[in-house]
């Protein structure tokens, strides 16, 4: 029988682990199983129709050829408007790099910066890509452990401690993907002025959630100028607008990583697609903080984190908190380790993940694919009757541990 003989590179790449639990989840749904699918980072709303709207216009405009590599001009002025009308950001087109969705923009700039070799300090919990994404650039990934007891964040003094003379990048979410936690803008100048006194360190600063925050003003880092020739920031349309089939991100950065980052997509897929351009250019030109369907959507996000919360406040063991963004709560479950029931001992997350996608038929992503392996991740960016009945069936099984 014939074998490929495949690279090196796709044998030391992981499948993303959220994205697994959700096939998962659907092979058990063929099965017959009623399956609640909390493993997954997708709003469960529909794209604005105003959004919508523009895409058929564009479509009938003739926006259906190859779009330049770095996205329309207008688009791109769109974006450099929003930065500035959101964050009190002043960026320049050239500076603007239109992608397919946030993740390719993500690894653009981590192969327009990394060399074999070169560290990338990751603070964990950290999306599950980002480590893969460093193994894509050869590089060395360099992990931060965030404590619960911090809402998972870093602190100044973790981060100095891991940086040497090959570090490259420092990457972060705010609003965080696994933990919702967000960074505050004191706690951002902090690491700001840690980051000055280090010149040829980079900083990715992933703001994908930035339109689901609860605390009040986005803060991104790239608000200090001191830093922000260094700072490249990675945002898109798929969470805040409920965009992400529509497969649109972007990055801001200096010019000349830019400009390596058009000519990596140049190579690699070209420009994003058109007509979902033309649906981007709409959600850019409108203020979040003044439509309806965005703060609708934000309102609902919150009132399910509450009830999230309230309802695993009855749930013995399991250690939490309240984060202040996204849509994920990322609970300590090391109380049910070494517990049993019918032949099953569950050792570790992994296991306790697989115990209540076989026995509640409740679909959760374990956190050693975030480096947190203490933790479970909950989506909830689905219905609050899910919710409900999925703690509900969460806590029977748990029940059922000895």
């Amino acid at each position: 029988m014939f074998t490929p003989k495949l690279s090196e590179r796709i044998h030391i790449l992981s499948e993303s682990e959220t994205l697994a639990m959700t096939r998962r989840s659907r092979e058990l749904e063929l099965q017959g199983h009623d399956v609640i699918n909390l493993s997954i980072g997708q709003p469960d709303f529909d794209t604005p129709d105003f959004i919508k709207d523009a895409a058929r216009v564009g479509m009938e405009q003739g926006y259906t050829g190859y779009p330049p590599v770095s996205g329309y001009l207008d688009l791109r002025k769109a974006i450099c408007a929003k930065l500035e009308r959101d964050n009190g950001l002043k960026y320049c087109p050239d500076q603007i790099v239109v992608s397919t969705g946030a993740k390719q923009a993500l690894v653009n700039t981590m192969m327009s910066l990394v060399n074999p070799g070169d560290e990338v300090i990751v603070p964990a919990p950290y999306w599950v890509s980002y480590k893969e994404m460093v193994k894509l650039a050869e590089g060395k990934a360099v992990y931060i452990q965030g404590l619960l007891e911090n809402d998972f964040k870093v602190t100044p003094e973790q981060i100095r401690e891991a940086i040497t003379p090959r570090s490259r990048i420092f990457i972060f979410s705010s609003p965080c993907n696994p933990t919702g936690s967000v960074y505050t803008k004191a706690e951002l100048y902090d690491l700001a002025m840690l980051f000055s006194e280090f010149p040829d360190l980079y900083i990715i600063s992933d703001e994908i959630y930035e339109l689901i925050n609860f605390s009040g003003k986005h803060e991104s880092i790239a608000q200090f100028d001191f830093i922000r020739d260094r700072v490249i920031i990675i945002n898109g349309v798929s969470k805040g607008f409920a965009m992400t089939g529509w497969r649109l991100g972007y990055m801001a950065a200096h010019k000349d990583i830019a400009k390596a980052c058009d000519k990596i997509q140049g190579q690699v897929t070209s420009g994003a697609s058109s007509i979902s351009q033309r649906a981007a250019l709409a959600a850019m030109l409108i203020d979040p903080e003044q439509n309806q369907e965005v703060l609708e959507m934000r309102a609902e996000f919150l009132q399910r984190r509450n009830l999230l919360l309230d309802l695993l406040s009855d749930v013995p063991g399991l250690k939490t908190y309240i984060p202040d963004g996204a849509f994920y709560l990322f609970p300590n479950v090391t109380y049910y380790f070494g517990k049993s029931t019918g032949g099953i001992t569950i050792q570790n997350a992994n296991d306790l993940c697989m115990y209540l996608l076989d026995k509640a038929h409740v679909a959760l992503v374990p956190g050693d694919a975030f480096g947190c392996p203490s933790c479970l991740r909950f989506s909830y960016a689905t219905s609050r009757e899910k919710i409900r009945e999925s703690v509900r069936r969460i806590q029977e099984a748990l029940e059922a541990l000895k």
